[in-house]
C-alpha cells in the first residue's frame, strides 16, 4: 500500500480531511493502492506532538497538503507543524501533492499566504472551493501518480490508436526522409525503403492495424485533419506587450519534424544578427541575439512533451525583449521547477513521439536540455532562462540581450513617425472612411468603393492599412471568417482627423 500523509490538524479543515480520507478508502480504485495518515487517529502516548508528525512524514510516501486560512500553532522557531511537515517532505523527496483552500489570500494569516507563495515557486498547487473539486483534483493527481509509477496501465496518448486515421493517411516519403536521417545520425538499422507498415511496427507506432498518435503525428500527410490543437502559433511583437494587430504572426501545420523547423526559421528569422569575418575558416560565423541551439531546444520541448489532449497549441512569441514559448501541459509529479536547473533523469510525456526525435538529433533523452539552455545562456553572457507553470501551460521564458530591447524605444519612435507620415492611397482613405462609425465587413468595403469582387488594388489596400496599424481585424485569430469585420484603430482614427478624413 501507498502511504499518504494528510497535512495535520487545522480546525478549520477538519471537515475536509476526514471526507477525503473516507473517499480514497472508500474508492473502489484509490482504496487498493492507497492508505491515508490522520494524526487525530494515533492513541494518546508520552511523545511530542512534533516529533510525531515529523517521523509519520518520513514513514509516508505521498505527503497531500490541504491549505486554509489559518497558519496554526507557532513552535519557538514561529513555525506551524504544517509548515514543518511540508519542509520535511520537501527536503525527504516526497512527491508533494499541495491543494489550498479558496482563490483569495485577502483573509490568510500572513504566514500561510508566505508558504504559499512558496509552494508555488515549487510545484503545481490546485485551488478549490467545495469538497467535490477537491475529491476530483486528488483523485486526478493520484491516478496520474499510479499511472506514472505503472500500476495502473491507461496508455499514453501517443500510444492510443488515432480515430479515423489509417496507413492511407500517412506518408512513405515522410517516413523515408525519416530513416535516411535516423541511419546517418544514429546509424538506425531500419533502410529508407523499409515499407510503411513495417517500419511503424518495429517504431511501436501501430495499434492492432490502426496508427496510434505517434504515427500520425510523424508521418501524416495532414497530422492537423486528426489533431487540430496540434499547429504551433508564431508571433512576433515589436514591442514588450501582446498588442493587435499582431506586425507577424504565422500558424505552422505538419508533421512534429515540420512544426519545429517551421517554429525555428520564424524566431532565428525575427533575431538581430551580427556576422563575423572569414579570419578563422572560410565560413563567415553568424551570432543571433538569442543561441540558436537555445531556441531550438526550447521548441522541440514544446513540441515533444506537450499535452495532445489540450485543446491549446504550442506558442511561440518573440518581444523585444524576450522570447516565451508556452506548452500546453504540466511537469510530471516527479519534477518540480527547480529540479529542472540540476541533473534530473528525463521524463518524455510522449515517449514515441520522444524516440523518433533522438533518432534523428532533434533531442537527447539524458535529462539535459534544461541544462544545456542554462549554460548556453550563461557562456554568451545572457541571463538565465526561466521556467514557469500558468494556465495550465508550461513556460520557458530566453530573455535577449540589452541591445535588442532598445528596440522597445525604437519602436515608439517609429510608430510616431510613422502616424505622422504614413503614405496613404485614396482607396485606403476611403476604407477607413467607411470603417468611421462602424465595424465593416469585406462586403460593406467593396460596395463603399463601387467594387463588385476583391480586386488586386483593394487586396493590397486592405493589407497596408491593417499592416500600419490603421485598421484592425475584429476576429484577428480568425482572418478568413464569415463573421470578419474590420474597425478603426485609435491610431487610425488620429490619422483620419490630422489629415481632414472625417467626415
Amino acid at each position: 500500500m501507498i502511504r499518504i500523509f494528510l497535512s495535520s490538524v487545522q480546525k478549520e479543515l477538519a471537515t475536509e480531511r476526514q471526507a477525503l480520507r473516507d473517499y480514497i478508502h472508500s474508492d473502489a480504485l484509490l482504496g487498493k493502492f492507497f492508505e491515508v495518515f490522520l494524526f487525530e487517529e494515533i492513541p494518546a502516548a508520552d511523545r511530542r506532538a512534533d516529533s510525531v508528525f515529523l517521523e509519520e512524514v518520513s514513514r509516508c510516501d505521498i505527503y497531500l497538503g490541504i491549505f486554509g486560512d489559518e497558519y496554526g500553532w507557532e513552535d519557538s522557531d514561529g513555525l506551524s507543524p504544517t509548515h514543518r511537515e511540508f519542509d520535511e517532505a520537501t527536503r525527504l523527496g516526497k512527491p508533494r501533492l499541495i491543494f489550498i483552500k479558496g482563490y483569495g489570500d485577502n483573509k490568510r494569516h500572513p504566514k500561510m499566504a508566505a508558504l504559499i507563495r512558496d509552494v508555488g515557486e515549487q510545484l503545481v498547487r490546485r485551488r478549490f472551493d467545495a469538497l467535490p473539486e477537491l475529491t476530483t483534483a486528488v483523485y486526478a493527481s493520484l491516478v496520474q501518480l499510479l499511472e506514472e509509477r505503472g500500476l495502473i496501465r491507461s496508455g499514453p496518448f501517443d500510444a492510443s490508436p488515432c480515430p479515423k486515421a489509417t496507413l492511407d493517411d500517412l506518408s512513405q516519403d515522410k517516413l523515408a526522409w525519416f530513416l535516411r536521417q535516423a541511419r546517418s545520425a544514429r546509424e538506425y538499422r531500419l533502410r529508407e525503403d523499409t515499407p510503411l507498415p513495417d517500419a511503424l511496427a518495429h517504431l511501436d507506432l501501430m495499434d492492432g492495424e490502426h496508427p496510434n498518435h505517434a504515427a500520425v503525428l510523424l508521418f501524416g500527410d495532414r497530422p492537423q485533419r486528426f489533431l487540430i490543437s496540434s499547429e504551433v502559433k508564431c508571433m512576433h511583437f515589436h514591442g514588450t506587450k501582446v498588442r493587435k494587430p499582431i506586425p507577424s504572426y504565422q500558424i505552422y501545420k505538419g508533421t512534429v519534424f515540420d512544426l519545429i523547423d517551421q517554429a525555428v526559421d520564424f524566431v532565428m528569422s525575427k533575431l538581430t544578427r551580427s556576422v563575423g569575418t572569414r579570419e578563422a575558416g572560410p565560413a563567415v560565423p553568424v551570432e543571433y541575439d538569442l543561441p540558436q541551439e537555445v531556441v531550438t531546444e526550447g521548441i522541440v520541448n514544446a513540441v515533444a512533451h506537450r499535452d495532445y489532449t489540450s485543446a491549446a497549441s504550442v506558442q511561440v512569441m518573440l518581444f523585444a525583449d524576450r522570447l516565451e514559448i508556452w506548452n500546453p501541459g504540466r511537469l510530471p509529479s516527479a519534477l518540480t521547477l527547480d529540479a529542472l536547473r540540476r541533473p534530473h533523469a528525463s521524463h518524455p510525456g510522449n515517449p514515441l513521439i520522444a524516440e523518433p526525435l533522438f533518432l534523428v538529433k532533434y533531442i537527447e533523452k539524458a535529462g539535459t536540455g534544461t541544462l544545456d539552455m542554462i549554460e548556453r545562456c550563461k557562456a554568451q553572457g545572457l541571463p538565465e532562462p526561466a521556467f514557469r507553470l500558468e494556465d495550465g501551460s508550461f513556460v520557458l521564458v530566453l530573455r535577449r540581450p540589452e541591445g535588442a530591447r532598445s528596440e522597445v524605444h525604437d519602436q515608439a519612435h517609429d510608430e510616431a513617425h510613422d502616424e505622422a507620415h504614413e503614405p496613404i492611397s485614396d482607396i485606403e482613405r476611403r476604407i477607413l472612411q467607411t470603417c468611421l462609425e462602424h465595424p465593416r465587413s469585406t462586403h460593406d468595403l467593396l460596395g463603399a468603393l463601387g467594387y463588385e469582387t476583391r480586386t488586386g488594388n483593394f487586396k493590397n489596400a486592405l493589407a497596408h492599412i491593417l499592416e500600419a496599424g490603421l485598421l484592425e481585424m475584429t476576429l484577428p485569430d480568425r482572418p478568413r471568417s464569415k463573421n470578419q469585420r474590420y474597425r478603426l484603430t485609435d491610431k487610425g482614427r488620429r490619422w483620419l482627423k490630422d489629415h481632414g478624413g472625417t467626415p
